[in-house]
């Protein structure tokens, strides 16, 4: 599945040690652009998405796995992220190869040019 919203907020990571092993847990948080925002809570186990580089307020693409368990009787649910691709990274270098840019000092030798008797001229 995947869900692509804005990061709300990232929480504090968490370690320790089970059965299996050490573990690692971060989860963090992320608001849709929807009519209706919902913000959605994903778990983030061993590191497999890098969040050292995203800031609150990124938009991104989540990819992710849900899986729910029973406890004494209760369910519980998780959104495991797996993956996170950054959305909307603009690029604010001009390129080098820009060609046909008009400079302001310019403007006063354009020359415009009125095609009379065009069927799709204006009357005014």
């Amino acid at each position: 599945m995947e869900i692509t919203g804005k990061i709300f907020e990232i929480l504090p990571s968490q370690s320790g040690k089970s059965a299996r092993g050490e573990w690692k847990k971060q989860e963090f948080i992320i608001e849709t652009q929807e009519q209706f925002p919902r913000k959605i809570c994903f778990a983030n186990w061993n590191a497999k998405v890098d969040l050292n580089n995203v800031k609150k307020g990124t938009s991104v693409k989540v990819f992710f796995d849900i899986e729910s368990r029973e406890y004494n009787g209760k369910w519980f649910t998780d959104a495991k992220a797996w993956k996170m691709d950054l959305q909307g990274q603009e690029d604010s270098t001009v390129p080098d190869n820009i060609s046909n840019v008009i400079e302001p000092d310019s403007f006063d030798n354009l020359t415009v040019t009125n095609q009379e008797n065009s069927e799709e001229d204006l009357p005014f």
